[in-house]
């Protein structure tokens, strides 16, 4: 390992993965000199991000006295997340491991628009921060997730059908300057990163159970139909954020199904929890919300049932492509349709149509981490970009300057 990549930046990340944990470790890990590792160390201690464990054990063929172990100190600094849906909203504060300090979930409409949201939204997380007793200085980040199409590069939310008022709205602009109004002395401009809602829960989910998977597909069915798909262990986003928007695949025998975006005939006009919302309500049975189908089927309510698992098949028609396409290990299904009945469609579908080579290896299973998935993929998504070597290198770069 040579010039950059033997950075104080890469040292702080074999830390943070466990590869090299003591000086030694890391001398041998990178073939720098010990004067010049112990310089990178220093850096490291000083802004904080380090601090020294318990002892680690001699080495047989090393000998010698225990060495020291280095560990990333998570307690360092918090990171503010939120996770919106349509009608409601999860906001946290966090340590760098993602332990959760505070929360607060509450009814929030996105239809009332990115300013009042945004606005509420910084409210929230100056009420959290004093809930959780955490000095407004120690914010390092914050994590948004959001139901709808992100262009990473920009943080802008690209017409997003179930998000009125917010295509091409500056999210990472708007909410740093509510957050400078409301949370006095958070070190500004704080970093914001926005995602889409999938896209955060794939990747919080596979780091959660499913870290040794190389192809791992979640596909959320709430409101809308989204999937978000990591590979190698990075999140896979397509070149402008569009990958994983099965939701708005065309379906070839439903062409007067309306859907939000304005086209006829997409899998989520036909099999999302707004599509069921709307079924059961012809049916007879008021259902005004996504809420509502939920809480039928906990209920066991037989239209229910029966919609949701014939949703589910639906859905597996668009899964036997996806699956053949990506060939996953997992592929988990979450939201507020992830119960058994649209699971026994998927499945149904998915291992009658697909090939057996495609399906062999793969397991069909249900989050672990359920309503917090989107909160913690938000809150995650800030930790691994700030503390990426190259982000370190220069947030310490700005600290010695």
């Amino acid at each position: 390992m040579t010039g950059n990549q033997a950075s104080a930046g890469h040292l702080l990340r074999l830390i943070r993965e466990g590869r090299a944990t003591t000086r030694g470790a890391l001398l041998r890990a990178t073939g720098l000199s010990r004067s010049t590792v112990g310089h990178r160390l220093d850096q490291l201690f000083a802004a904080g991000w380090l601090r020294e464990g318990e002892t680690a054990p001699v080495e047989a063929s090393t000998g010698g006295r225990p060495s020291t172990r280095l560990e990333f100190d998570a307690e360092h600094a918090v990171v503010l997340a939120a996770d919106l849906g349509t009608r409601d909203a999860n906001a946290a504060v966090t340590d760098l491991a993602g332990n959760v300090l505070a929360e607060h979930s509450c009814p929030m409409l996105l239809a009332d628009g990115p300013d009042r949201v945004l606005d509420r939204l910084a409210r929230w997380f100056a009420d959290l921060l004093e809930s959780s007793g955490t000095p407004h200085h120690r914010v390092c980040g914050v994590g948004l997730s959001v139901p709808g199409p992100v262009d990473w590069a920009s943080g802008l939310v690209v017409q997003p059908p179930i998000m009125p008022g917010w295509d091409a709205y500056p999210v990472r602009e708007r909410l740093q300057d509510a957050c400078s109004r409301h949370i006095p002395g958070v070190p500004g401009p704080v970093p914001v990163l926005v995602d889409n809602d999938a896209n955060l829960m794939a990747y919080a989910e596979h780091r959660a159970g499913h870290r040794d998977c190389a192809a791992f597909v979640l596909v959320k069915v709430s409101t809308g139909i989204g999937a978000g798909v990591v590979a190698d262990g990075r999140l896979y986003r397509g070149i402008d954020g569009g990958a994983g928007d099965i939701g708005h695949i065309r379906l070839h025998d439903c062409p007067d199904a309306l859907c939000m975006c304005g086209s006829y005939g997409c899998l989520a006009a036909v099999a999302s929890g707004r599509a069921l919302a709307g079924q059961l309500t012809e049916a007879g049975i008021e259902t005004s919300s996504v809420a509502g189908v939920r809480e039928h089927l906990a209920a066991g309510q037989p239209d229910a049932v029966r919609l949701a698992r014939e949703a589910g098949r639906r859905v597996g028609e668009v899964l036997v492509t996806v699956v053949t396409l990506l060939n996953p290990g997992v592929l988990m299904i979450a939201g507020d349709l992830a119960g058994t009945p649209f699971l026994t469609g998927v499945r149904e579908l998915l291992y009658q149509r697909a090939m057996p080579r495609s399906t062999s290896h793969l397991n069909v299973v249900t989050s672990r981490l359920g309503e917090r998935a989107g909160l913690m993929g938000a809150a995650t998504m800030v930790v691994e970009d700030l503390y990426s070597p190259e982000r370190a290198d220069a947030r310490l770069a700005a600290l010695d300057a």
